[in-house]
C-alpha cells in the first residue's frame, strides 16, 4: 500500500493505494491525455463513497472495456 498526496480543486488530499493501482492509474492517464491528479479530479466528481475504493472501480472497469 502506497499513500500519495494529491491536488482535488487545489487541495490536498492523502489517496491510499498498492502499487499496482498507482500504476494502472498513469497508464489510464496516459492514455487519455490527463495527468493523474486530472484523473482523479474527474474521478471524485462522479464518486459516491471512498476516494480509493473509486479510483479502483474506476480502473476495473477501464480494464473491463478494453477487454471487449
Amino acid at each position: 500500500m502506497k499513500k500519495r498526496s494529491v491536488l482535488i480543486a487545489g487541495h490536498p488530499t492523502s489517496v491510499s493505494l498498492e502499487e499496482e493501482f498507482w500504476d494502472a492509474l498513469k497508464s489510464v492517464a496516459q492514455s487519455r491525455g490527463l495527468s493523474v491528479n486530472a484523473l482523479i479530479e474527474e474521478i471524485d466528481q462522479t464518486r459516491s463513497g471512498n476516494l480509493s475504493s473509486a479510483i479502483r472501480v474506476y480502473l476495473l472497469k477501464a480494464v473491463q472495456a478494453r477487454a471487449e
